[in-house]
This record gives C-alpha cells, sequence and structure tokens, in this order.
C-alpha cells in the first residue's frame, strides 16, 4: 500500500538520529505499517540502518536484534550453530509457522516489529513469553530498560514502550534454551490465525512453565515448582485472565482448547518422566 501521508525517510545510523519529530515513526521490516493507512504518519525512520548483529550466542543465552527477520532466526535454529544442549530452540520454527503470514513475509517482517505490534497472536510473542525472553529497550534520553516480553506485551495492539523508546532487542536465556519444551496451536480454519497457542517448558531443575497467547489479549505465564497434575494445570488455565471474542473464536471455546493443548503437553511430559 501506498502510505501517501508519508513526505521524508531517515536512516538512523546512529542512536541519536532516534530521536523522533511530529509525525515520524520507527520502521524495520514494515510489513504491517506498510499493510493499511497511517493517519499522522509523516515520516519513516529506519531502524535496519543501525547495523545491530542478528543473532548473538553467549554462554548466558541469545540476543536476537530487534531487527532481524523471522525466516533469519528461523533459519538459525536450523542450521548446526545452534548449540547441542539448547533443546528449546526447536520452539522457534514452530511458533513462526503460528504466524499467518507467507514466507515472504517472514523475509521482511522483523522479530521485534512483531513483538512491538503486540498482536495477541504474535508469533515472536508466543515465542518470548514460553522462553522467558527479557527486552532491551532503549529510553529517548540515551538510557536502557529491561523488562520480561510477556509483561511489554499489555493487550491486543497495545504494549508498555512509551513514545521515543525502542526496543533493541529480545534476550533469550539459556537456561530456558536447555529445557524441554513443546508448542502447540489450534485455528477455526486450517489456515487460518491461530486461536490459541500454548507452549510447556520443563526446566533443568523440574521447574514447569506454561504460556497462554493467541486465546488471552496479552501472554499469560503459568509456573509450577514441579511437573503439575493435570487437575492442577486445568484449573490454573480455566481461570487465566483475558479470554476472548472475536470472528475467529468465542472467548469460552480458546479457554477450551487451550486447557486440551496444555493438558496434551503435560501428558507428552510425563511419558517422557516416566519412560
Amino acid at each position: 500500500m501506498d502510505i501517501t501521508s508519508v513526505t521524508s525517510y531517515r536512516r538512523a545510523r546512529t542512536r541519536a538520529d532516534l530521536a523522533l519529530v511530529d509525525g515520524e515513526v520507527f520502521i524495520a521490516g514494515g510489513t504491517w505499517l506498510m499493510s493499511e493507512p497511517q493517519p499522522g504518519t509523516t515520516g519513516f525512520v529506519d531502524l535496519t540502518t543501525l547495523g545491530w548483529p542478528d543473532l548473538e550466542p553467549t554462554e548466558t543465552g541469545l540476543r536476537i536484534s530487534a531487527t532481524c527477520t523471522i525466516a533469519r532466526l528461523v533459519a538459525w535454529a536450523r542450521s548446526a550453530d545452534v548449540p547441542d544442549d539448547w533443546h528449546a530452540a526447536s520452539l522457534i520454527p514452530d511458533a513462526a509457522n503460528a504466524l499467518l503470514a507467507s514466507f515472504k513475509v517472514w523475509n521482511t517482517a522483523t522479530v521485534g516489529g512483531n513483538v512491538c505490534r503486540s498482536f495477541a497472536a504474535g508469533a515472536m510473542v508466543s515465542l518470548s513469553a514460553a522462553l522467558d525472553a527479557t527486552a532491551i529497550v532503549w529510553t529517548p534520553d540515551g538510557g536502557e530498560r529491561r523488562l520480561a516480553v510477556a509483561d511489554l506485551v499489555t493487550g491486543n495492539g497495545t504494549n508498555a514502550l512509551s513514545p521515543g523508546e525502542v526496543l533493541r532487542a529480545v534476550d533469550l536465556p539459556a537456561h530456558a534454551l536447555r529445557a524441554r519444551a513443546r508448542l502447540r496451536k489450534i485455528a477455526l480454519a486450517e489456515h487460518g490465525r491461530s486461536g490459541a497457542v500454548v507452549t510447556g517448558r520443563v526446566d533443568g531443575d523440574g521447574a514447569t512453565v506454561f504460556s497462554l497467547t493467541a486465546s488471552t489479549w496479552a501472554p499469560v505465564v503459568l509456573r509450577f515448582e514441579a511437573l503439575p497434575t493435570a487437575a492442577a494445570l486445568g484449573s490454573a488455565v480455566a481461570a487465566a485472565p483475558g479470554y476472548y471474542t472475536d470472528p475467529l473464536g468465542e472467548a469460552e471455546w480458546r479457554r477450551a482448547v487451550s486447557g486440551v493443548l496444555a493438558e496434551r503437553i503435560r501428558a507428552e511430559f510425563a511419558e517422557e518422566v516416566a519412560e
């Protein structure tokens, strides 16, 4: 789509270039910005020219640049570059496939853009909530703040970013990447947008984390000291806040199928322990 209100375009080269003037917004992949009219937007400031490394694996985890494309992240997850004990990297392609988008969009859409757009069914939001990702946020005064991505997203299309703030990166901790992990999703249409996405993770110390996205306005993270019983998990999923109704599913349907998907994951983990 042509955004006819836009009259200026700037390539950011340094942090100083991130100071916005009235009417400017940040752009990376632009797959959402260019998909519909943007009233009041008169200029774009391109983040992709800052030269941030796409992926930075370290002993403490994986830093994913906000400007890293989904295609690049998926390609890394499927490569021999992934440390042997980072089992949960297998969630990355699964999460990307929960996004209602073709591989063509993957080649342009960025991880940061997906998180900052903060849609309930955001694929990178699901991944981040599953693996306890931390958002690294640059503030306009030259500072930096950190918060869980699950807390950054506050609703369907809303988040905790203040005007002028920039998501610099998403950090995935090594302990979560070493965990056993699963992702299950469902949609009313075979190739439709996910109506519910549930992830489960068992850490090395036995602590278990389930996350609910797509079915709730904002991510819901459920934590247990050990693998919960079916009854305990079912109760926690049923009591989770934020289930909603839209043309792609009723709130009670989302609640019910989230419970079914969570139990399937729990049962798989339990079976692995029994073997």
